[in-house]
């Protein structure tokens, strides 16, 4: 089997997909909200290129996390500790931080799920398991 096609296209599709997710939904949809948080706080909301990249690799290694997770775990499984692992311990830390806007969260749990849900489903269609 041809590696490339088996593991690496399936992180880096999956990756550049949770990316454009996150891209999409805290800088063009939500962006507004965080900044006016971080301004309640008095301080800056963090939107420097090197925010970013620590993004992009945040997604590398969630879409490594899905693609290890599906060898282990069905499908759906993976999808729901993929979740965990990815956004609510995520959002347990920044909300004890005090720099989560509880009101996103409406917003980005169903969109969060999608995010792994599509990521997961990526990582699928380059395996031999059934859903």
């Amino acid at each position: 089997m041809n590696p490339f096609k088996t593991k690496i296209l399936p992180i880096l599709l999956s990756t550049i997909w949770i990316v454009t997710s996150e891209f999409v939904r805290n800088e063009l949809l939500f962006k507004q909200l965080w900044i006016e948080h971080y301004q309640a706080l008095g301080i800056i909301f963090p939107s420097e290129p090197i925010n970013g990249i620590v993004w992009v690799i945040w997604s590398l290694i969630s879409s490594v996390l899905i693609f290890k997770l599906y060898q282990k775990f069905s499908f759906w499984e993976t999808i729901t500790l993929a979740w965990v692992f990815c956004f609510i311990l995520m959002w347990l830390v920044i909300g004890n931080l005090n720099v989560l806007p509880y009101r996103i969260l409406y917003f980005a749990i169903p969109l969060s799920f999608l995010e792994v849900l599509l990521a997961g489903f990526i990582i699928h269609l380059f395996n031999t398991k059934k859903i």
